[in-house]
C-alpha cells in the first residue's frame, strides 16, 4: 500500500468516525430533548367563545397532543369530564380547557320540576342571575276594582335557578291585560321547585302585574318571617 492508499484509508476511517460522532451527537440531542419534554398527552382547544353559564358539547372543542410536563394539573384530558357540566365564565378562543373552568350543571333534586318564567329584564337582576343562583321571588298584585290594598307579596324564597334563556324582545301586539304590556324585553328563567312552590309563581306569571327577582347574597338560603312576606304602602306612614 502506497502512501497515497494509506491516506485515502486514514481519510476514510477519519470520516466515518465523524460520521459517528455526528450520529452520537444526535442522539444525545434527542435524548435530551425527550428527557426535557417527556411524554406527550391529550388536551383539548376551544374552537371558538363559549358564551358562561352554556351545556359544554364535545364539537365545541379541538383534540390536541403535547408536553404532560408543560400541561397544567387541571387541564381537562378526557371529553368525558365535561359531561353535563357547563362554564363558568366566557372562555375564549384557543384556550385549553381547564377544570377549574367549568361546574356541574344545576339539576332537579327530588320533589322538585322544572318551571321557567318569562323575567322583565328591566326588573331581574340583569346579568347577575346565572344557573345555580339563589332567588327570592316577589310579585305585585293591583287591588281589585279599587277596593282593598296594592300589594307586594314574597311568594317564594330561596329559588334555585337551573337556566336562563336568551333575551327576547316581547311582542307588543299582546293583550292590554298582561301585566308586562310596558316591557320590552324579557328572559325565560326555569326553577327547580317543589309542587306548591311552583303553583305560586305559575299563579303569579298568570294574575301579577309584575314578578321580580332578589339575588340571594352569596348563594346562602334565606329565611323571610311571616310578617315580612306582604307589604302594603300604607305599612310606611
Amino acid at each position: 500500500m502506497n502512501s497515497r492508499q494509506r491516506r485515502g484509508v486514514i481519510l476514510l476511517v477519519l470520516s466515518a468516525l465523524a460520521a459517528v460522532g455526528a450520529f452520537a451527537g444526535v442522539l444525545s440531542v434527542i435524548r435530551d430533548v425527550n428527557s426535557k419534554v417527556g411524554p406527550e398527552v391529550t388536551a383539548y382547544r376551544l374552537k371558538d367563545d363559549i358564551a358562561p353559564y352554556k351545556e359544554l358539547a364535545a364539537d365545541q372543542f379541538q383534540k390536541i397532543s403535547m408536553p404532560k410536563r408543560w400541561l397544567s394539573a387541571t387541564a381537562v384530558t378526557r371529553l368525558d369530564q365535561i359531561r353535563g357540566k357547563i362554564a363558568v365564565t366566557k372562555l375564549e378562543k384557543g384556550s385549553l380547557l381547564q377544570t377549574d373552568m367549568i361546574v356541574d350543571r344545576p339539576e332537579l333534586q327530588a320533589g322538585q320540576q322544572e318551571i321557567a318564567i318569562m323575567i322583565d329584564a328591566s326588573t331581574g337582576v340583569a346579568g347577575k342571575i346565572n344557573p345555580g343562583s339563589l332567588v327570592n321571588i316577589y310579585a305585585t298584585f293591583k287591588a281589585e276594582g279599587g277596593k282593598g290594598k296594592d300589594e307586594s307579596k314574597v311568594i317564594v324564597t330561596n329559588a334555585r335557578v337551573l337556566d336562563v334563556g336568551k333575551l327576547t324582545a316581547l311582542d307588543p301586539g299582546q293583550s292590554s291585560s298582561d301585566r308586562r304590556r310596558t316591557a320590552a324585553e324579557a328572559v325565560p328563567i326555569t326553577f327547580a321547585l317543589g309542587t306548591t312552590d311552583a303553583q305560586r309563581v305559575a299563579y303569579a306569571e298568570s294574575f301579577a302585574e309584575h314578578v321580580r327577582l332578589a339575588l340571594v347574597a352569596g348563594g346562602s338560603e334565606t329565611t323571610v318571617p311571616p310578617g315580612d312576606r306582604t307589604y302594603t304602602l300604607d305599612q310606611d306612614k
